[in-house]
This record gives structure tokens, sequence and C-alpha cells, in this order.
């Protein structure tokens, strides 16, 4: 079982000087649900190298026994070092894609050509693509073979209008995961605002935030079961 986690590389909060990236705890419980299973995992980002870490997911408030797990691991802090880019890993050569969510990634690989084709490459050979929390803003722009959108008549989810408002980013991302799950044609489906919520439809597996991301690199696993 070959599991490819995508990550950011992008680092800036739109203009406000802050700092931002992939989130800890989307990253870190993911990769211990894939590791303890068994399975083979490759880490890719559009740059290569160490990916930008969300500071704010750092925070005492923010821990978890995965990102607990992870600090003391020098053998994972040294995989997610080294990513490989974007554009040197090949969709055949896995069985499933994660992506961790994080702001980074509205900015980067929601128009990052090489994410856009592995996702088109991934779902066109019959393998699942999970996103969590900002994540789900990867398909923003995949097609179907037919054309369409990738999110089309599928039940997803991801980060809350509401989640977004109440961290004082509405105004500063390049667009809302919501808005733009509706806006592809998506059945956009929410729990109460920081509760877990998974949705699994076809091959695309969402979570709406970052308490979402252990179960959905669960039923990740159970897809490829």
């Amino acid at each position: 079982m070959k599991i490819l986690m995508v990550l950011t590389s992008h680092d800036k909060l739109g203009n406000t000087g802050e700092k931002t990236g992939f989130w800890l705890e989307e990253f870190a419980a993911p990769y211990y649900v894939f590791k303890d299973a068994g399975a083979e995992i490759t880490l890719a980002s559009p740059l290569g190298g160490q990916p930008p870490l969300d500071p704010k997911s750092d925070a005492p408030d923010f821990q978890t026994d995965a990102t607990h797990r992870f600090k003391a691991d020098s053998a994972a802090q040294n995989v997610l070092s080294n990513t490989l880019t974007l554009a040197e890993v090949s969709a055949a050569d896995f069985d499933a894609v994660f992506y961790p969510g994080g702001h980074g990634p509205l900015w980067d690989l929601a128009e990052d050509p090489s994410s856009i084709a592995l996702i088109e490459a991934m779902l066109a050979a019959g393998k699942p693509v999970a996103t969590v929390c900002h994540a789900p803003g990867v398909l923003r722009h995949p097609k179907t073979p037919a054309g369409v959108s990738v999110v089309q008549e599928k039940t997803v989810t991801g980060f809350t209008n509401t989640e977004e408002e109440a961290v004082g980013l509405t105004k500063i991302v390049p667009f809302l995961v919501e808005d733009m799950l509706k806006q592809n044609g998506g059945k956009y489906s929410k729990s109460e605002d920081w509760h877990p919520h998974v949705v699994t439809d076809g091959l695309l597996i969402t979570g709406q935030n970052p308490a979402s991301s252990e179960p959905a690199a669960k039923a990740l696993l159970e897809k490829l079961s």
C-alpha cells in the first residue's frame, strides 16, 4: 500500500505579513494512521524540501497525541524535511493520495498544474483522493475525462465559511472552500464548526476541519482495504 501525501510550499498569509503553511495535526495524524497500518508513505510538495509549517498550528492549544509523537520522531521529521517535488511524482506509483490542509494550499496547490494533473490521473485510474480542511481547495480546477469538475454532483465537505470567519481570514484567502465546492457543482455537506466531519463519495474523501484529519485518513484506508 503506497500513499502519497502532498503538502503546501506556500508560507505567506496573503498581505497580512503573517506566515502560513500546512497545519501540523492535519499532517501528523494521517501520517501515523498510514504508518501504523503498514503503508509506504511518500511526501511531496510544489517546491520540494521542507514544507512551511503554519506557526499557529504549533501553538500549545493545538497539540494532539499525533503532534507530540511527531515532535519526538526524528525519522519522521527527516522525511518531512526532504519532500520530493510534485513534478517528479507519478500517479502510477501510488495507490492513493492525501492532502493535509492549512491555509497554504489555497494559494499554491489549488493552482499548481502538477497537482491538478496528479488528481485527474489518480481519479481516472480509479484511485482515491483524500483532502482535509482547506485542502479540498485543491479540487478547484481538476476535471473528469468528460471535462466537468471532479466535485460535480459529489457530496463533499471542507472548511466552512463560518470557520473561516471565526479565524478572521474571510477577506484574506484567495477563495472560500465552501463557496468554491458549491460553485463547482458539489453537494456541500457540513457538521457543526470544529467538529469532525468526513464524507466519502466514490473516490473522493473530504474532511471539514483539523479534527477531521484522523477520521479522513481512516476513511482512506477503508477505501483501500
